[in-house]
């Protein structure tokens, strides 16, 4: 079981003040994949960085304005090019003279249709593109860029120096899973980048949705034991003589909200691509689709 951490208090568009270094603005954008809503992170005090700055509703560029007022944005970070976390970065960046860091969105995919999640912002493009440990920093604090895909080809998390802390985006969420939606979404990427932050050892992960996380070791051994468990599940389904996705989702998913499920269907299309490169599974057609039976 997943210690899933789901207290939360906060009031939108408040900005509260939650580590020595970090505060935190919540835009009104709560839903079945935002939780209570894109939470946006401030670092630093008088010259700072924003990470994930949000959707661009006009209440909430207004409360981020009014926390930053007399302040220098020098960094507006983002994770990845999701509807909730990178639609405000340039409005920020333009009304602060700061610029825009990250990935570029990739390019879209007829096959991700229907909208899962919270949809992309494929017109995304940084004025800065970041590589996997590239540093920046301000006074008195140091961001380390570490990129971790799997859930977007294109995710990034953000390591805090001075705390030992992780921003982890959708990466790694107290509230829930992440959604893993091929084709940019892969599940081997997935797994190594969470053995990539397991690594590093942090004290705190700061997800963009919901409450930090702070026993952080057993808790990404958790993710990745759930992910291993459904990856047996859905071993067990092909076994069973299920050879559809379709047919999978409602058994392996019985207790998920049925909203999730087509994004469910993704997660299991993610883990049975990753079986086919394997060679344990062999396909029959491609993606949703396509029918599947143990190699």
């Amino acid at each position: 079981m997943i210690p899933f951490v789901r207290e939360l208090e906060f009031e939108y568009g408040r900005c509260d003040q939650v580590s020595p270094l970090i505060r935190r603005v919540i835009a009104r954008n709560p839903g079945p994949f935002t939780y209570t809503g894109t939470g946006v992170y401030i670092v630093g005090q008088g010259e700072v960085a924003v990470i994930d700055p949000g959707p661009d509703q006009e209440e909430h560029f207004e409360a981020l304005k009014a926390a930053l007022a007399g302040e220098r944005v020098t960094h507006v970070l983002v994770t990845h090019h999701h509807l909730d976390h990178s639609p405000l970065a340039h409005p920020l960046a333009q009304a602060f003279g700061a610029k825009v860091y990250g990935l570029p969105a990739p390019a879209p995919h007829a096959s991700d249709a229907p909208a899962l999640e919270e949809g992309g912002d494929d017109r995304f493009r940084p004025d800065v593109i970041l590589a996997d440990g590239d540093v920046l920093s301000g006074p008195g604090w140091t961001l380390e860029a570490i990129t971790t895909p799997g859930h977007t080809s294109n995710h990034v998390c953000f390591a805090l120096k001075e705390e030992n802390a992780l921003f982890s985006g959708d990466h790694i969420m107290g509230w829930s899973t992440t959604v893993i939606t091929p084709p940019d979404g892969d599940m081997g990427d997935y797994f190594a980048s969470l053995e990539k932050v397991k690594a590093r050892g942090f004290d705190t992960l700061w997800p963009t949705h919901g409450a930090p996380v702070r026993d952080v070791a057993p808790f990404v051994d958790a993710y990745v034991a759930h992910r291993r468990a459904r990856e047996a599940q859905i071993v067990e389904a092909l076994a069973a003589g299920l050879t559809t996705i379709k047919a999978m989702v409602p058994s392996l998913y019985a207790t998920v909200d049925p909203r999730l499920h087509p994004a469910a269907a993704h997660s299991v299309l993610a883990h049975m691509l990753q079986l086919v490169r394997e060679g344990r599974v062999v396909a029959a057609g491609n993606g949703l689709d396509a029918e599947y039976r143990l190699a």
